[in-house]
């Protein structure tokens, strides 16, 4: 990419040659040379970032409800990084909701912040949670936990 940047960019001298002067390049080139391989590194760490970013916002899919139609979280015991993100997705025998149970995550947690008491009631419908302070987390579909809806999630 370099050097098709060079030969893209390259400024003939601006100045002609006067008697008893040296004929000066022009330093455009350079700067315009420099500017572009900044800018192609910038956009490549910009494409970096983007990719880990779009990794990132979705380190976990659970779907709410099996494909049979059993009242589960799927999958019910997983781990994910601190900072990913978890996405629920409404599946099978909604209504469902994502309940942290307050005697079931790390110290200092507040439920309420990261659970979705509404309930999703169309298919495809989803609530996604963001976690960060590792430990385990236990959580549940209120409706249906007396059935075993119920899941843990571990975050590192």
């Amino acid at each position: 990419m370099a050097a098709l940047s060079s030969a893209a960019v390259t400024v003939p001298s601006m100045a002609p040659s006067a008697p008893g002067r040296r004929r000066m390049r022009s330093s455009s080139s350079l700067v315009v040379r420099a500017s572009l391989g900044k800018a192609a590194g910038a956009a490549a760490v910009a494409v970096a970032a983007s990719a880990m970013l779009a990794g990132g916002a979705m380190a976990q899919e659970v779907l709410l409800g099996a494909n049979g139609g059993v009242l589960v979280f799927e999958p019910n015991d997983f781990t994910v990084k601190s900072g990913e993100t978890i996405t629920f997705k409404n599946n099978a025998g909604f209504p469902h909701n994502v309940v942290f149970d307050e005697d079931a995550v790390p110290s200092g947690v507040d439920v309420s912040k990261i659970s979705q008491e509404e309930y999703l009631n169309a298919p495809g419908e989803t609530f996604s949670v963001t976690l960060t302070v590792p430990g385990t987390y236990g959580f549940y579909c209120e409706p249906h936990a007396g059935a075993g809806m119920v899941g843990k999630v571990t975050v590192n």
